[in-house]
């Protein structure tokens, strides 16, 4: 039986773009025999540093509601202080659980449709809830050191491969990246 080729995403849930892919990523299982290799990162990692930041926010706004316009979904940004490390740590116990893929979408929409700081507690659980994750179980995950030391090592295996943003899809030795480049998966595929 042949192997189903491995799809490695790079994703910090504090990029737009990352939003803008969170729904179609997953419909790369389907129709290809893929598996979905999830790399999630904390932080700034993946992400333009916060002095080069502070320049691009009003660029990448203007891009981003020019994308969400053209998508038909709403783009309200959230507070600019949004840590995403803690939606990284509980999303390893989500794909854990067999939940990924609605508590991507979820928290997605929490962050950038609804504008919330998902790295607040109390955003954490109520999505964590709505996806039928464990109250007690994603209160642990938040903080806990073993998921945060994850989210540094998918950063330093992106930095190994040549990753330079998010999102981000490694097939063998190709890269594509951005929110735009699932055809090119696709085709790769």
């Amino acid at each position: 039986m042949v192997q189903p080729v491995d799809v490695r995403v790079f994703f910090n849930f504090r990029s737009p773009y990352c939003y803008l892919v969170s729904k179609a990523l997953f419909g790369l299982l389907d129709g290809y025999h893929v598996n979905l290799v999830w790399r999630p990162l904390g932080g700034w990692d993946g992400r333009s540093p916060p002095e080069r930041a502070k320049k691009k926010v009003p660029l990448a706004r203007q891009d981003i509601a020019r994308w969400a316009k053209k998508m038909g979904i709403p783009a309200i940004p959230p507070p600019i202080t949004t840590d995403p490390t803690r939606a990284g740590a509980v999303s390893l116990l989500a794909e854990e659980c067999g939940v990924l893929q609605p508590y991507v979408i979820q928290m997605m929409m929490a962050e950038w449709a609804d504008g919330l700081d998902i790295g607040q507690a109390e955003i954490l659980l109520d999505v964590g809830a709505r996806v039928g994750l464990d109250k007690v179980e994603v209160s642990a995950a938040m903080d806990d050191p073993a998921r945060r030391e994850q989210l540094h090592a998918n950063w330093h295996e992106a930095e190994e491969l040549g990753v330079v943003g998010v999102p981000t899809f490694v097939v063998g030795d190709q890269i594509f990246w951005g929110n735009d480049r699932l055809e090119f998966v696709r085709d790769h595929l």
